[in-house]
This record gives structure tokens, C-alpha cells and sequence, in this order.
């Protein structure tokens, strides 16, 4: 089967009992989708799971803004509204 233009029903794995058989059955008719069961494992800081994310020490955060410009500037004017 080739995959472009394919839907995929991803079931999670905890309801594979409940659904998978199911949700085959409602979309057997239509060869664009096609019904999986969600087979990953997670990882120890899967943020979908609300676990803490481990922070890398070294990582360092860096300002990108452009340094202002050398100098002394003159002295401006203000412009006079009521003029």
C-alpha cells in the first residue's frame, strides 16, 4: 500500500481492545485510512506525560539582539507640538 495520501486512525495502546476492531470496521470501506495501534515507548522525560524535563547545565542562553551603536550621539530637539 503506498502511503501517500493515507490517513492513519492512530489508537492508543491502552484502548487497543476497545477500539481497534471497531474503528477497522467503521473505515474498512475507505482505502485512505488506515487504523494503527500506537506502539511507542516512552521515554523518561516524555513531556506528554507531565514528567519534569531534565536541563542540560551547559546549555547557555545568549542575547541576539544588536549591541547599540559606539558613540555619543548630539542632543536632539523635541519636536514642539504647538508650533
Amino acid at each position: 500500500m503506498s502511503t501517500s495520501g493515507v490517513i492513519y486512525c492512530v489508537i492508543p495502546r491502552e484502548l487497543e481492545g476497545e477500539l481497534l476492531e471497531r474503528m477497522t470496521q467503521h473505515y474498512a470501506g475507505n482505502p485512505n485510512v488506515q487504523v494503527i495501534v500506537d506502539r511507542r515507548e516512552g521515554g523518561s522525560n516524555d513531556r506528554r506525560r507531565g514528567e519534569e524535563q531534565v536541563v542540560d547545565e551547559r546549555r547557555e542562553t545568549r542575547d541576539r539582539r544588536r549591541p547599540r551603536a559606539l558613540g555619543t550621539f548630539p542632543p536632539i530637539e523635541a519636536f514642539d507640538a504647538e508650533s
